[in-house]
C-alpha cells in the first residue's frame, strides 16, 4: 500500500491497529507495528494515537534504533522546515534491517517475492510447474533454487535473509508447519517447516494457502483497516480465510478453517479432497471443467487443459450458448449460498472475493449480493460490503512474505508467538 498525503508516495505495510482495549500485545510490537503500518511517523503521534506516554515512546523506540530495526527519517509528506528552523524527524522501519522471501506452492506454478522489511517488494519470479506430484525433498530443492534467484535478482546475499514464508494448499499446521495433507507433495503427514529451514538456513513459517490470501489482504491489501474480514479465493479450489481482531483465525487445531470443503449436496460431485458433494466440487476451476466438457459435448479426446477449457466455455455462454451460461450461473448460486454460510456464521464488517484471475461475469458483486439474500437469515440488516479484489499471480505470495515477515519482527523483538497471540 502507498500512503500519499499531497505529496511523495510512502510504502507501508501491516495491519493498521491504532486501539488494543485488551493490551495483550507487547507494548513494543504495538509501537513497531504501528510505525511499519503508518509510514513515517513523529514519535508525538505514536503516543497520542496508542495513549501511550511520550516518555515511554522515546525509550522504547530508542532500543529499536540501537537494534537497528527503526531509524530517523524526514518525512517526506511533511514540510521541509518546522518554524523553529528544524527539518521534521519521523521514525520508519529500516527497509536494509533484513529481507524475507514469500513462496506459493501449487499444483500448475510456484511463484515467489522477495521484500524488504518495510515492506517494498524487491523481486520476483514465476516457474511452471509439470503436473506430477513431487517428493518433499524435490520441492524443498526446488524453493531452495527459487530463494537463491529472487537473491541473485535484487543483488541480495543470504546473510541478508530475515526468513522465508511458504503457502501450501491442502492441510497445514501452522504452528507446527506440519502437513498433514497437500495436493503438491507426494507424501502425507511430513514436518515441511523443519526440512525446508534446515534446506535453508533460515526460519521457515508455513501456512494454508487461503490464510495467506487472508494475510495479503490484511498486511498489502483491502484489509488492513478492517478489525475483522472473510477472504473467499475461487482458482485451482475453493480458499477461504477469516480475520479477527486484526489477527488470523485458525481454529482450534491449527488448521485453519475451510469453506470449500463444507457439504453443499449429500452424495454430491466427487471433490479432489477424496470426498464428495463439498462446495469446491462446484465452484473450482476443476468444477467449472468437467460441466463445460459437458455442456459443450466435447469428446474426451478433444478435451484441451482446464484454462483452454474454461475459456471455451465462456466464449460460448458469451455467444449466447444458453447451456454454457446455465454452467456459470449454478456456480454462482453455490457461490452465494457458501457466502451466505459465512454471514450466517459471523456477519463479517467486509467480505473479499481475492483471486489471481477474477475475469468471470459470474462473480458480478452486485448478482452474488442479490442471490446471497436468499439464502442469508433477515434480521433487518444489510448485508456485508462485497468487493472483488483481483491481484494477480503474486497474490499468495505477498501473503508468504506477510508472514514471513511477522515471523521475523517477533523474533528481532525477543518475543514468543505466545506472547503475541
Amino acid at each position: 500500500m502507498e500512503v500519499n498525503i499531497g505529496g511523495p508516495s510512502v510504502a507501508t505495510c501491516g495491519p493498521v491497529i491504532t486501539e488494543d482495549p485488551a493490551a495483550v500485545r507487547p507494548l513494543k510490537l504495538r509501537i513497531f507495528d504501528f510505525i511499519r503500518a503508518s509510514g513515517p511517523v513523529p514519535r508525538a503521534r505514536v503516543a497520542r494515537v496508542l495513549n501511550i506516554s511520550p516518555g515511554t515512546v522515546s525509550t522504547l523506540t530508542g532500543e529499536l534504533i540501537e537494534t537497528g530495526l527503526l531509524q530517523e527519517v524526514t518525512d517526506p509528506r511533511k514540510p521541509p522546515v518546522t518554524p523553529r528552523g528544524r527539518p521534521p524527524v519521523s521514525l520508519a522501519v529500516r527497509p536494509d534491517a533484513f529481507v524475507v522471501v514469500g513462496i506459493k506452492l501449487s499444483s500448475r506454478d510456484r511463484t515467489g517475492i522477495l521484500v524488504d522489511f518495510a515492506g517494498n517488494r524487491l523481486a520476483s519470479v514465476q516457474d511452471d510447474v509439470a503436473p506430477v506430484l513431487l517428493t518433499a525433498a524435490a520441492q524443498i530443492d526446488a524453493i531452495g533454487a527459487m530463494v537463491t534467484e529472487l537473491l541473485r535478482k535484487a543483488g541480495r546475499s543470504h546473510s541478508d535473509l530475515g526468513g522465508v514464508g511458504l503457502g501450501v494448499p491442502g492441510f497445514v499446521h501452522n504452528a507446527t508447519g506440519h502437513v498433514h495433507w497437500s495436493p503438491v507433495f507426494a507424501e502425507r503427514g511430513f514436518e515441511l517447516s523443519r526440512l525446508a529451514a534446515a534446506r535453508l538456513g533460515v526460519p521457515v513459517a508455513v501456512d494454508n494457502d487461503a490464510n495467506l490470501v487472508a494475510l495479503a489482504e490484511l498486511w498489502f491489501g483491502l484489509g488492513r483497516d478492517k478489525p475483522d474480514f472473510a477472504v473467499v479465493t475461487i482458482e485451482q479450489g475453493v480458499g477461504f480465510g477469516v480475520v479477527l481482531n486484526h489477527n488470523i483465525f485458525r481454529g482450534a487445531n491449527g488448521y485453519g478453517v475451510e469453506l470449500g470443503h463444507t457439504k453443499v449436496q449429500v452424495d454430491g460431485a466427487l471433490c479432489r479432497c477424496g470426498q464428495h458433494g463439498c462446495l469446491e466440487a462446484y465452484l473450482a476451476d476443476y468444477a467449472i471443467a468437467r460441466d463445460a466438457a459437458v455442456a459443450l459435448k466435447l469428446p474426451e479426446a478433444q478435451i484441451p487443459p482446464i484454462l483452454e477449457l474454461i475459456d471455451m466455455l465462456r466464449a460460448a455462454a458469451d455467444a449466447g450458448d444458453e447451456t454454457a451460461a446455465s454452467v456459470y450461473r449454478r456456480a454462482r448460486r453455490y457461490l452465494a449460498a457458501g457466502l451466505s454460510t459465512v454471514v450466517n456464521l459471523f456477519n463479517p464488517t467486509l467480505l473479499i472475493l481475492s483471486g489471481g484471475r477474477m475475469r468471470y461475469d459470474w462473480l458480478n458483486a452486485d448478482d452474488l449480493l442479490n442471490e446471497m439474500r436468499e439464502f442469508t437469515i433477515d434480521a433487518g440488516e444489510a448485508l456485508p460490503p462485497l468487493e472483488i479484489h483481483e491481484w494477480g499471480d503474486l497474490m499468495w505470495a505477498h501473503g508468504a512474505a506477510a508472514l514471513a515477515l511477522s515471523n521475523v519482527t517477533e523474533t528481532q523483538l525477543g518475543l514468543s508467538r505466545e506472547a503475541v497471540a
